[in-house]
């Protein structure tokens, strides 16, 4: 689906850094977002506060219809994978995501396989079934987890360190722990099984909270935070 001239809200602050620096020159008032993603695009479109004159605009807003493919091994090869391939097609700054959980005891997994955990036709409660099943016995302490998303930003006429595309990286994670059954039907995702650090064992799940207070401090919304900066640079 085609989503025209969207515009940009509000955001939110978080911790840490991370990535290149120094972007300059850009003069265009558009910035592409490598997704078809609507939920994604509205989330981001509310995170990262772009002004009200620049058009936030996906790959079918400028006519690309096809897609990379991700074959990262981790989640910032694949967001640059995709930030490289719309943007050389565009002609236009591109921002792109990759994110996905990692969980202490499966050694970071399932971590670029966050979608697909529990196979090719993999669904939320499919995947959240099988995490379930995989963590069954451990205690709140060996539960630990992280949501994490990285942001990758692709700045034609650009060139990075290695002749292609300039590349600014933000990271964001949010921290805390699985939970021992899912509860609440809000977010999407592991959101259900994710019980945020600031939660007692056996307290709310991420499924549980509002998106407001989900938005506070959420992994994507902290990459959000550090990338607005780099934005704003580029008068965007």
């Amino acid at each position: 689906m085609t989503h025209r001239g969207v515009r940009s809200a509000a955001p939110d602050p978080s911790d840490g850094a991370g990535g290149a620096d120094g972007t300059h020159g850009a003069t265009a008032r558009r910035l592409l977002v490598a997704t078809r993603s609507r939920h994604k695009l509205r989330e981001l479109r509310e995170l990262l506060a772009v002004p009200a004159d620049v058009e936030l605009l996906d790959p079918d807003d400028v006519g690309i219809d096809g897609e990379p493919e991700e074959t990262g091994a981790t989640f910032e090869t694949n967001a640059a994978i995709k930030a490289r391939y719309y943007a050389a097609r565009a002609g236009l700054p591109t921002l792109a995501d990759d994110s996905g959980l990692e969980v202490d005891a499966l050694g970071g997994g399932p971590g670029v396989f966050t979608r697909r955990y529990s196979g090719p036709d993999a669904t939320d409660e499919s995947n959240n079934a099988k995490l379930l099943r995989e963590l069954a016995g451990l205690p709140a302490e060996r539960r630990g987890a992280r949501y994490v998303c990285v942001l990758a930003l692709a700045l034609p006429g650009e060139a990075g360190p290695r002749g292609g595309l300039r590349l600014v990286y933000r990271r964001g994670t949010c921290r805390g722990r699985i939970a021992t059954a899912a509860k609440g039907d809000g977010g999407f995702g592991y959101d259900p099984i994710f019980e945020p650090w600031s939660e007692p064992p056996g307290g709310h799940t991420l499924g549980q909270w509002s998106a407001a207070q989900k938005h506070a401090i959420s992994h994507r919304s902290r990459a959000a935070a550090r990338m607005r900066p780099t934005l704003r640079d580029l008068g965007l």
